[in-house]
């Protein structure tokens, strides 16, 4: 398995043991993306780092019982330091619908340490 899929996976299990179960740290989870790093969520809102940091220290253990699921993952691109990868996200709450995304993530490596600098997700029609 390619280490960008291996990085959207290990990084939807430390987002869902963060808000689901507060376990972890925002710090931590902060650490996987770059100073940069910018996100246009479902909604349309282009948020920054730290728009996204402070969503994630405010929202630790807010969703219990969440399950992210991640599938489809494609390499859309790749390049000496980076790529971009497109996948499928399930997020599901006890007694809720399940809630789907599509999204495309470019990565930045450095070193040997992948990092997320851009993400743009969308609805699933």
């Amino acid at each position: 398995m390619s280490a960008y899929f291996e990085e959207v996976i290990d990084a939807h299990v430390v987002i869902e043991n963060w808000l689901g179960r507060k376990e972890g740290s925002a710090e931590a989870l902060m650490a996987r993306f770059t100073p940069d790093f910018t996100l246009v969520a479902t909604g349309g809102a282009r948020m920054d780092h730290p728009t996204v940091s402070h969503f994630f220290q405010q929202a630790g253990g807010s969703r219990a019982g969440l399950t992210i699921a991640i599938d489809s993952l494609t390499e859309l691109a790749r390049w000496h330091d980076g790529a971009a990868v497109l996948y499928r996200e399930t997020q599901t709450l006890p007694g809720q619908a399940p809630t789907v995304r599509w999204s495309t993530v470019v990565f930045r490596q450095e070193d040997e340490r992948i990092l997320w600098r851009h993400l743009q997700e969308t609805w699933q029609g």
